[in-house]
């Protein structure tokens, strides 16, 4: 049984390897009639592509996405459609040692202890590479949800936190780190630069906020909003958390802190909130306030510093893993986040039409 497949009336089945000749998706369960191109697709493939700055992976892949099947004249058919992306600048010679020994914290040893083989070259299907058909499908996923706004941003990195007071959104599309606070964006741009040089790697913790989202979305008990969003944010490669809401938080909190106070809103049919510590779904439906969750990436396991580990012989051994990473990976796994909050919302949203009309 293989499981590259995630999402219930909007389904999409991703393929490929980080090293083969090309990545690709098929979105199936999309609604016919919505306007699609490639040019609708491409711009968030632009936020997610590599070697654009210093503090990503220097390989260069342009990440042109094609439209294979489901669109005819300009419009979703309501067929399966297809997106590819071709692979053209791998440097597989670059894995010449992860061939011989496992990375530590990577997936190397547990792809080979399941399978008995692996794709060596960039990790396979263990690569954040495939990450680029995820965000390719949730620009597909936002057209089935045009009343929502997502807004996806870096609030930590290497245990540096931006200030919530200096939060700008119009930040976040300034800099290369995907930051709110410009103050925070200066500390990382050392920050991120000295792991570089270093031969290491750090951390980052993703925000994501989706507004307009309305009451009734989830369904009891199997299917709630936030245990779809937690399952879908932790299949992203090196994402290790996700807390929703308040999180982690709530459980030093007492009743009354963590409530979310409601009154009688201005319209006498939907309630006005007066916090939002649950971010926005209440046992696992959505309530209409923002839906909030946070998602932690681990560092980057492929790192210049050599660290302790063994060949697939089990001798021990020493491995620092050359090539071309991502010295923090949480970095490029911004717009990911994004897309993986309109996949499952426009999943549910279908969800709930197909109950409740």
């Amino acid at each position: 049984m293989s499981y590259n497949s995630f999402g219930h009336m909007l389904r999409v089945t991703t393929w490929g390897e980080s090293h083969g000749p090309a990545i690709g998706a098929v979105v199936d369960g999309c609604p016919p009639g919505l306007a699609l191109s490639e040019g609708d697709i491409q711009p968030f493939l632009d936020q997610r592509r590599p070697g654009q700055s210093k503090f990503t992976t220097q390989r260069q892949e342009p990440d042109r996405v094609r439209i294979l099947s489901g669109v005819f004249e300009g419009q979703t058919t309501g067929t399966p459609i297809s997106l590819m992306i071709e692979n053209v600048d791998q440097r597989s010679k670059d894995y010449s040692e992860v061939a011989k020994a496992y990375r530590p914290g990577h997936a190397d040893y547990a792809y080979d202890a399941k399978y008995g083989l692996r794709d060596y070259r960039g990790g396979g299907r263990s690569s954040a590479r495939e990450t680029a058909m995820r965000v390719a499908a949730g620009a597909i996923a936002r057209l089935v949800i045009p009343q929502v706004t997502l807004t996806a941003y870096v609030a930590e990195i290497g245990g540096d936190r931006i200030d919530p007071a200096r939060f700008d959104a119009g930040e976040i599309a300034r800099n290369p780190f995907f930051c709110p606070d410009p103050e925070a964006a200066k500390r990382w741009e050392t920050l991120v630069d000295e792991a570089r040089l270093a031969g290491s790697s750090l951390g980052a913790v993703v925000e994501c906020r989706a507004e307009g989202v309305p009451a009734g979305w989830g369904a009891p008990l199997y299917a709630k909003l936030d245990a779809e969003l937690a399952g879908a944010m932790m299949s992203i490669n090196a994402v290790k958390g996700v807390e929703i809401g308040d999180g982690f938080d709530a459980a030093r909190g007492t009743g009354e802190s963590n409530a979310d106070p409601m009154r009688p809103g201005p319209d006498g049919d939907t309630p006005e909130f007066l916090a939002n510590h649950a971010g926005g779904i209440a046992g696992g439906i959505s309530t209409g306030q923002p839906v909030t969750c946070r998602v932690a990436f681990k560092p980057t396991s492929s790192i210049l510093t050599p660290v302790e580990t063994i060949d697939r012989e089990g001798t021990a051994t020493q491995i620092r893993t050359k090539g071309r990473h991502d010295p923090c990976v949480g970095i490029r796994g911004t717009p990911v986040v994004e897309a993986m909050m309109a996949l499952v919302l426009a999943d549910q949203m279908m969800m709930h039409r197909g109950q409740c009309g």
